[in-house]
């Protein structure tokens, strides 16, 4: 009954820049958790950022200082700043929100995925 949809992703060259957003529709109560993973060609889905509502955003490592969370509660909207971009960040990017929604359902919703490639 949620759903997020992302939007964002392309074909950038290495060292350049990417807005990611992923909006949750439905019958959403709260939100609690958002956030961003990444799967690469032949690999696990990681994480890459997350974000509590009050919370501090956590970071892989591997972006820390590259990359920004936000989120927009009244929108039920995350972004995701990605800046100094390499190669190495080339993935498909999925949102994921927890919450409740309709008569205080619990969920853990994903999207379907927006693709993110890095090179020259």
């Amino acid at each position: 009954q949620v759903q997020l949809v992302e939007s964002g992703g392309d074909l950038v060259q290495p060292g350049g820049s990417l807005r990611l957003s992923c909006a949750a529709t439905g019958s959403i109560i709260s939100i609690h958790t958002m956030g961003w993973y990444r799967q690469a060609a032949g690999r696990e889905r990681e994480l890459v950022a997350i974000i509590a509502t009050g919370g501090t955003p956590v970071y892989a490592h591997s972006v820390k200082g590259r990359f920004t969370i936000s989120r927009d509660n009244a929108e039920n909207a995350v972004y995701l700043q990605m800046n100094s971009l390499r190669p190495e960040d080339t993935a498909v990017y999925y949102c994921n929100a927890i919450g409740a929604y309709g008569t205080d359902v619990p969920f853990n919703a994903w999207g379907r995925g927006t693709r993110v490639t890095v090179s020259s």
